[in-house]
């Protein structure tokens, strides 16, 4: 990371963390030794509060706690669409009801969901992620939920907007070949992938998306792009 900004390049962190502020993110990062600020990532519920705004829209949020601050700004009564986001162990069915209430009275429901994971892995195993219960809203209410996160192809374009940078000189490295490369790709920029995190093996076989490059680690793809400067 240091080397990568002494180098003069600039750099965006986009993730699809949906259970903490992007404060508390950042925190838990500068713990680990990162040099990173806050206007550094590109996340899921800011990029939602932008939409929001933009399409005079006031959710019903579905969220994880630890997230409610990133929309303190918008209007929340009267609801005239439903967020998703991780809630995790907010999901539980009165809430998920709760939700499906709210968007089935809607004339014309707007479902926004921040992500389409199917499922995450952390200490104590895999958890189900946003996507298995968007899909859940999406087919009670004959809707189609609209993605902010990757692999959206606006999501990328917003960061890259953060960096003031065309798609065709930015290079996306992650370890998720569909959300971060695939996604990555489709928006005109490179893609490395990190055989590292939630990697596989059988990665290297997708059938749709096939990466410009594979790296070992983060520090080997480090080095591949300053040795192209």
């Amino acid at each position: 990371l240091n080397r990568i900004k002494a180098s003069g390049l600039k750099l965006q962190f986009c993730t699809n963390e949906t259970q903490a502020t992007r404060e508390k993110f950042v925190k838990k990062l500068q713990g680990m030794g990162f040099d990173i600020s806050v206007a550094e990532v590109t996340a899921p519920a800011p990029a939602a509060c932008r939409i929001l705004k933009e399409r005079s829209l006031r959710p019903h949020l579905l969220v994880h706690n630890d997230l409610v601050p990133e929309f303190a700004e918008i209007d929340k009564a009267n609801p005239n669409c439903v967020v998703i986001g991780d809630a995790a162990e907010n999901f539980t069915y009165a809430n998920l009801n709760e939700a499906f209430r709210v968007l089935i009275g809607l004339e014309k429901p707007v479902l926004i969901s921040l992500g389409r994971g199917r499922y995450y892995k952390e200490t104590d195993g895999l958890k189900l992620d946003v996507g298995a219960y968007m899909k859940a809203l999406e087919y009670a209410c004959d809707v189609q939920a609209e993605v902010v996160g990757k692999p959206a192809k606006m999501f990328f374009e917003s960061a890259l907007a953060e960096m003031g940078v065309p798609p065709q000189q930015a290079i996306m490295i992650g370890d998720d070949i569909v959300n971060d490369v695939g996604g990555a790709q489709q928006c005109g920029m490179r893609a490395l992938q990190v055989r590292t995190g939630k990697y596989r093996p059988c990665d290297e076989n997708h059938p749709h998306v096939k990466p410009d490059a594979y790296v070992n680690n983060l520090a080997e793809a480090v080095d591949i792009i300053l040795q192209q400067l």
